[in-house]
């Protein structure tokens, strides 16, 4: 049986999860250049060493904000699935659910267009693979063994899939508010339409 946090790690918990929240609003807000360090303890109001003493720079507290924004994606993702009936349903249904969590203007912002920014377009790419392309594969893995779909290489298979889906959250989060719904729905379509070719029965 582990021992209770202390009052000292219960603030430093608290601390952290404040920076996390006020960071998420101020870079969704004004971007990752605009927003300082300075500007994320005041608002917070905590010290500049209270934000040191959690993360070691801006690069490190937005790389906490949008893991914690991938993950709630990936959990909606993987509850639709887990929730949907049968292998095809259970990866359109992820898909879908990806596909609307774009159209939210805060992880669309953060994660499709600051995240390039802030990281550097190929550290970004990276860091995407290394947070959904594990997801992506699982996917296709249990669509072939299903019999869903026929003998594909798992391997470029699921990348192919991911920069779709890559391609349509930067369409989806650089898209008007006022059309957002509407690139969604047709990269959705797409999408779909392209999979669909790797099925053995398209009916």
């Amino acid at each position: 049986m582990s021992s209770p946090k202390s009052r000292r790690e219960l603030y430093s918990e608290a601390t952290r999860a404040a920076l996390l929240e006020t960071a998420t609003r101020m870079f969704a807000a004004d971007g990752f250049t605009k927003t300082s360090l300075d500007d994320i303890a005041t608002a917070t109001q905590v010290t500049r060493g209270a934000v040191y003493h959690h993360f070691a720079n801006k690069t490190a507290l937005f790389v906490a904000v949008i893991e914690a924004q991938e993950q709630v994606v990936v959990d909606r993702a993987v509850a639709d699935a887990l929730a949907a009936d049968g292998e095809w349903a259970a990866a359109m249904a992820a898909l879908d659910a990806y596909l609307d969590s774009c159209c939210d203007p805060v992880y669309g912002r953060l994660c499709w267009i600051e995240a390039p920014i802030a990281l550097g377009y190929s550290e970004w790419l990276e860091w995407e693979a290394d947070h959904t392309l594990g997801l992506v594969e699982k996917f296709v893995v249990s669509l072939i063994d299903a019999g869903v779909i026929g003998p594909t290489p798992v391997g470029i298979g699921s990348r192919m899939v991911f920069h779709l889906m890559g391609g349509a959250g930067s369409a989806i989060a650089g898209a008007p508010e006022d059309s957002r719904t509407q690139v969604r729905q047709e990269c959705g379509l797409v999408i779909k339409a392209m999979v669909s070719g790797l099925r053995i029965d398209r009916s």
